[in-house]
């Protein structure tokens, strides 16, 4: 029985022993007093000869550890029965051993041969537990022991003794860090290890000891980027952030010119005083940028992404966290959008994964706001949502504002304020304040919504509304003297000292604005001088000081009136500001120098406050870790690395292939022949040395072909010629499904499918047709290719021919051609444009103009030109079309007619319908692409019986586009 059939058993109930003695007494009213004697019990079936009353002492041991209760003095009866030969004691005993080894040192030390013992035990699982109780063990005087455990078990056959090792190193480094050199050699030799199982724990035990060696990652690196996705939860989050940190020290910036260009409009902005230097300044960022080589990514940091990207379908939050934490620090701006979904999926969570993520979001909004700007709703707040993620949510919404959707925004606002949550009204309004410093448009609305919150029966309310006012009256004081005057008027009723505090300076700060109101305000707080908190008192102060400078006749004597009520407060601030202010305004004969500058000193403008978010510079810390979410270096926090100005050399990933597994001549001519297109995308740990063999076989077979070659390589190449010969009739019977199925993914312009754009009748003379001619289109990879041919048949040659952009779909995008100026009368010209559809088989209206009409047309693309081949091997389509289940898979089943059974017409049928390319040495017909413009996979595979129908899958994942094709392959096959 194992350890955990063991809890099983006893929570469950099943087990007739021991269960009156657990329970609760009727007589005595509470638990059995008796637990000296219940451990006396157990230690004589600890001590007794059969197996099976040592296993039921066990059980109800472990059982006690599992509800919290001390067993700590069992532990002298326990510690004998390590030796004991029945496997599942001995499992349980080491259980125990792993909870109190480090309490009682010394008694689990009169063991350690036994434990010893145990790491050369047969069963794994026992080898495992007796170096987990080692390492254990807390006592310098052992450190040899466990290094050698630590060696031994590292090079053990399991898997699981192995993770119990790296397991092990952190224990023993923080034991004695003096063998830190000894442990890295072991962690160098464990990072070797292929099993995923070791992975996650070698990975930690790398962070721990020795994060600083980023050396031993390089060999390693496309390894655990390609096992990422089957290692356990735990693992992949301590991998992917390493391989964060790593990938921060090993590529450049993928998003630097951008960050050029943001800081020159910031410099720009900053120094506008000088437009000669500006004109400079520019000048050489210009420059700069020019020289700066153009930035293409290193295929090893696209395996990372794209590697990590199925991880966001994770179940596990920090998962799904940590990748997109990934793609945050490390992907270009074009791609990050893809977390949004899922750290949107994670808010349907419990509270806590729910504060973790939105405080992530928060931070990620600012920089990145439109990637979250469409799931708006989402941030909507729930009457049963917790306060502080009602706050945070508050902050998300507030950072997603823009002019679009702030009216949307304040509506959801307005609702808020009726909460009965003070502390989330107090928030929502001072959210409102926020939106109104930041977009100019709706300041005033904003302005009037708070004033009329002034009026509200809770006095919370009002305070918070009077704080927030007084910062946005600050940007344009004299418009709004009427509110001065409405907030002067209620010092009388609030009684929160902020709030008082604020009217008092609103009123000292702009008393020209109210020259007849001020001198009153003064006579009242006067009045209540001394019962005022001191926050208010301060402001009183301020407010009489301001006031005898500008109005002296009126309010002289009440100045020195509160300024001799202040010279004898009990707080030391207030006393001493008196003091100050009196000195400073009040001319005597001992007056110093600062007295001629009193106004400029008491009366100078203030510049407006700015609000900002909270989480602005949060940013520098690594997002999803401890320190970002307490906004504070925690202990043990690795900063992240900036990027590197140049990228460091890529060939310290380069792993070396054993020279057995290296493909012979002959194969890799047929690699060369067939295989070339599928693999050269493919990034495992050996692809650059078998490119790099490739290369040098093909520039070796060039140098044997040349004229000027000795007779050796004459006769290397016949021989070469020979062997060739010999495949000659093999490859003759496969060419044609090599060319047309294989190569034959784009089909020759003369057979491509044209579309009328204008009629020769309605275009008087001119007729324009159009086709998809399935090449990428050079200047952007994301737009389709659209051919466009003119036919002039009128008598008059046709002048300025060109298509402009009418009325696009949103997001739609057109690359216009260059005009033809002139098309003789009987001739043609042929164009070639680009058309981003944004993957919607919506038309692309456009206007068709000449030198003395236009017209307006219309291009409307199949679903199936939507796309791009993608090449990938019949492995790497099986798992991706394992990820593209359930309701991005859809199947249909058909009959196909008789001249559709052969597999050339199917694939013909297939290529014809939709712009996709065959996965070789496939068991069904399968074919892969990619959607232009966002690059979503589409798989399709054709299964064919002999006897019944055949079955059509496509899996995709927009499903609308799935839908479509669905019907348009049908149609190709059935007809």
């Amino acid at each position: 029985m194992s350890a955990s059939s063991a809890f099983s058993d006893e929570k469950g109930g099943s087990s007739s022993v021991g269960e009156p003695e657990y329970g609760h007494d009727p007589a005595s009213g509470g638990i059995f007093s008796s637990d000296y004697k219940r451990h006396d019990d157990l230690k004589e079936m600890l001590d007794s000869n059969k197996d099976s009353l040592k296993l039921e002492a066990m059980k109800r041991i472990v059982a006690m550890i599992a509800r919290g209760k001390n067993t700590s003095d069992l532990f002298p009866a326990v510690v004998k029965n390590v030796a004991c030969k029945n496997i599942e004691v001995k499992k349980l005993v080491y259980v125990y051993l792993v909870r109190y080894a480090e309490e009682q040192q010394d008694l689990a030390l009169l063991s350690i041969s036994t434990f010893q013992r145990g790491l050369k035990d047969p069963n794994q699982l026992i080898r495992a537990s007796a170096l987990r109780v080692l390492s254990s063990i807390r006592v310098t005087i052992i450190v040899p022991i466990m290094m050698l455990a630590i060696k031994e078990a590292a090079s053990d056959m399991s898997p699981y003794v192995r993770k119990t090792a790296a397991h092990a190193i952190p224990k023993l480094y923080s034991l004695d860090p003096e063998q830190k050199d000894q442990l890295i050699e072991v962690i160098e030799k464990l990072l070797a290890d292929k099993t995923t199982l070791v992975a996650g724990s070698v990975v930690m035990a790398f962070e721990e000891v020795c994060p600083e060696r980023i050396d031993l990652i390089h060999k390693n690196y496309r390894k655990l980027c390609n096992l990422l996705v089957d290692v356990e939860e735990w693992g992949q989050v301590v991998i992917i952030n390493m391989l964060t940190r790593y990938a921060r020290t090993q590529f450049l910036n993928p998003n630097l010119n951008e960050c050029l260009l943001e800081e020159g409009g910031e410099s720009t902005f900053y120094g506008s005083d000088a437009d000669q230097d500006e004109d400079e300044d520019e000048d050489k960022k210009d420059e700069a940028l020019s020289k700066r080589k153009p930035y293409v990514m290193d295929p090893d940091h696209r395996l990372l992404l794209r590697n990590t990207k199925p991880l966001l379908q994770s179940r596990n939050a920090a998962v799904v966290m940590a990748v997109a934490q990934l793609y945050f620090h490390l992907a270009p701006k074009a791609e990050v959008g893809v977390i949004a979904k899922a750290l949107v999926r994670l808010l349907r969570s419990h509270s806590e994964v729910q504060y973790v993520v939105l405080q992530n979001v928060a931070t990620m909004t600012i920089k990145r706001r439109g990637m979250f700007e469409p799931y708006l709703k989402s941030f909507y707040i729930r009457s049963t949502d917790p306060t502080q993620i009602k706050v945070l949510k508050l902050e998300v919404l507030t950072n997603l504002a823009s002019e679009t959707n702030i009216s949307t925004i304040l509506r959801e606002f307005q609702t808020y304020i009726k909460s009965m949550d003070k502390d989330f009204v107090a928030a929502t309004i001072q959210a409102i304040g926020r939106c109104a410093t930041h977009i100019g448009e709706v300041r005033d609305t904003c302005l009037n919504g708070l004033v009329q919150l002034l009026s509200n029966r809770d006095e919370l309310v009002v305070a918070e509304s009077v704080v927030v006012i007084k910062k946005l009256l600050q940007m344009q004081p004299e418009k709004h003297s009427d509110i001065i005057k409405h907030m002067a008027k209620l010092t009388d009723n609030i009684q929160v000292p902020m709030a008082r505090a604020s009217i008092l300076w609103l009123i000292g700060e702009y008393c020209e604005h109210v020259p007849k109101i001020a001198p009153d305000v003064l006579r009242k707080m006067a009045k209540t001088f001394t019962n005022e908190e001191d926050i208010v008192k301060l402001q009183i102060i301020n407010l009489a000081a301001k006031l005898y400078l500008t109005n002296s006749k009126q309010t002289k004597l009440l100045t020195q009136y509160v300024l001799n009520l202040a010279k004898y407060d009990q707080n030391y601030d207030i006393r001493d500001r008196a003091r100050f202010i009196r000195q400073l305004i009040v001319p005597t004969d001992k007056c110093g120098a600062l007295s001629k500058y009193a106004k400029k000193l008491i009366l100078a403008l203030k510049p407006a406050p700015i609000l900002e978010s909270p989480f602005k510079d949060r940013d520098h810390f690594q997002l999803g870790s401890l320190s970002h979410l307490l906004n504070t270096k925690a202990g043990g926090y690795q900063e992240l690395p900036d990027w590197p100005q140049d990228a460091p050399d890529p060939s310290v990933r380069n792993v070396e292939v054993p020279e057995w597994t290296k493909c012979s001549s002959r194969e890799k001519r047929k690699e060369k022949k067939v295989e070339k297109p599928f693999y050269s995308d493919s990034e495992g740990e050996s692809g650059p040395t078998e490119s790099a063999d490739s290369e040098s076989d093909s520039a070796s077979s060039s140098a044997s072909g040349s004229e000027q070659s000795g007779s050796g390589s004459e006769e290397s190449e016949e021989s070469e010629e020979r062997s060739d010969s010999d495949e000659e009739e093999e490859e003759e019977e496969e060419e044609y499904m090599s060319l047309d199925v294989l190569m034959g993914t784009i089909s020759p312009s003369g057979s491509l499918k044209s579309y009328e754009l204008l009629h020769r009748i309605t275009g008087e003379g001119l007729w324009v047709e159009y086709c998809f001619s399935r090449q990428p289109f050079l200047p952007d990879p994301h737009m389709v290719a659209v051919q466009i041919q003119f036919t002039n048949s009128a008598a008059t040659e046709a002048k300025s021919l060109r298509l402009e952009e009418a009325k696009l779909q949103s997001g739609m995008r057109v690359k216009e051609f260059p005009e033809i100026e002139v098309l003789p009368a009987g001739e043609s010209a042929t164009v070639v444009m680009g058309v981003d559809f944004c993957d919607s088989t919506q038309a692309a209206n456009l206007q068709l103009c000449t030198h003395s009409r236009k017209f307006f047309v219309s291009i409307q693309p199949p679903v199936g030109e939507l796309m791009t081949p993608s090449f990938m091997t019949e492995n790497e389509f099986k798992k991706e079309q394992g990820q593209l289940m359930g309701m991005n898979e859809i199947t249909e089943k058909m009959q196909l007619p008789e001249r559709c059974q052969n597999e050339h017409a199917i694939v013909q049928r297939v290529i014809a319908a939709a712009n996709l390319s065959r996965v070789p040495c496939g068991s069904d017909k399968e074919f892969a692409g990619r959607t232009v413009t966002s690059g979503s996979l589409v798989l399709v595979t054709v299964a064919t019986k002999e006897s019944g129908p055949s079955q059509l899958t496509i899996n995709c994942e927009k499903m609308v586009i799935g839908t479509m094709l669905v019907k348009d392959i049908l149609l190709a096959l059935t007809q």
